[in-house]
């Protein structure tokens, strides 16, 4: 009895040191990362969010930009804003449980396209292109569907769209999508684990291509690994799969203009199922595949996201010629060679369910 005694006040006792270092942890990531925009109250939830008027002499229409998992809106500001200021009126903002933006019931990705419709609504933004990354493309094939009133091009970049054979995702969302085990989780191991793999999935995030030196701080990446926002991240990629695997049927609703940009080498989605998918399924949707490109156009190649941009507000754009530029820049990246896995789409037979 005094044994099981003692291994259960050890258990408390290793919780509860857990969870001062996460407490700890999320001051400090805080504290580094403070909020850079304003905050709206919508739908019951305050949404943080960047928003940058338009000069007179834009020459471009507004442009909403969706940002993936495990991410916040300087992910896409930091590269993209100094190439668009001063052409167009931009939107940045914090999906909800993510960044600074509070989660409130906004919970599923129909839910987080409507948060984005209502945030535009209340900055007076009647339609826009949208600019969506990696999971970000998920709740933006909402978005069109649900608002295309609202839509005036798509830009796609390494999105996530359709069911990929088996469904598997990480281990470490499912656990901290579960209810109770996964508030533990959150509360302890998250944060202490998590720094200490950041910089190496980070990496891979970008292979083949070169890691900018100051990303994750500057992109304020470890918000993630605060408990709730660790949890809303869990959430999402749990609810995917089913999400994309009934709505994918219905992308031949959507009507915008659109272009998808994806690399050869990207090691996060499959390529040839989620950007080959769009491409197919909404009528005259462009593809540009770059050589030697990873996860990260919107870093490596932002002049390309900007051709998509204009391409889809009806500008002449030759993106092909960009990507081929953009491939001559990139063609000797070696970033994560032998560190970081070629993503293989898994046998549909063989993949985890």
């Amino acid at each position: 009895m005094n044994l099981i005694c003692a291994a259960f006040l050890f258990l408390v006792a290793l919780f509860f040191a857990l969870a001062g270092v996460t407490r700890a942890g999320v001051w400090s990531i805080e504290r580094r990362s403070p909020p850079v925009g304003e905050f709206a109250e919508i739908d019951g939830a305050r949404i943080h969010f960047v928003h940058i008027p338009a000069p007179a002499s834009a020459d471009l229409p507004p442009v909403v930009f969706i940002h993936g998992a495990s991410a916040n809106l300087k992910d896409q500001m930091l590269p993209l804003r100094p190439l668009l200021e001063g052409r167009a009126e931009m939107l940045f903002l914090d999906r909800p449980g993510f960044g600074w933006s509070e989660r409130g019931n906004h919970e599923t990705l129909a839910a987080q396209a409507d948060t984005i419709a209502a945030t535009m609504d209340r900055l007076g933004i009647t339609k826009a292109v949208i600019v969506a990354h990696s999971f970000g493309g998920a709740i933006t094939t909402a978005f069109a569907r649900q608002h295309p009133e609202k839509t005036l091009g798509l830009v796609f970049i390494s999105p996530a769209s359709h069911p990929w054979p088996g469904g598997a995702t990480a281990w470490y969302y499912k656990l901290a999508a579960t209810p109770v085990i996964g508030w533990l989780f959150s509360e302890t191991l998250a944060y202490p684990a998590g720094m200490l793999q950041i910089g190496n999935a980070t990496s891979c995030v970008f292979s083949p291509n070169h890691l900018p030196a100051e990303y994750i701080g500057d992109a304020s990446i470890p918000l993630v690994l605060r408990p709730s926002a660790f949890r809303a991240n869990a959430r999402d990629v749990a609810q995917l799969y089913d999400y994309i695997r009934a709505a994918s049927p219905d992308y031949r609703e959507i009507k915008a203009p659109t272009v998808v940009i994806s690399g050869d080498r990207d090691k996060v989605v499959y390529a040839t199922i989620h950007s080959v998918g769009l491409e197919r399924d909404i009528a005259g949707a462009e593809l540009v595949w770059v050589r030697n490109l990873g996860h990260k156009p919107d870093w490596i190649a932002p002049d390309l996201v900007v051709g998509a941009i204009e391409k889809v507000t009806g500008k002449s754009v030759d993106l092909q010629a960009i990507a081929a530029r953009v491939e001559a820049r990139i063609a000797s990246d070696t970033q994560g060679a032998g560190k970081c896995p070629e993503l293989q789409v898994p046998d549909a037979e063989l993949a985890p369910g």
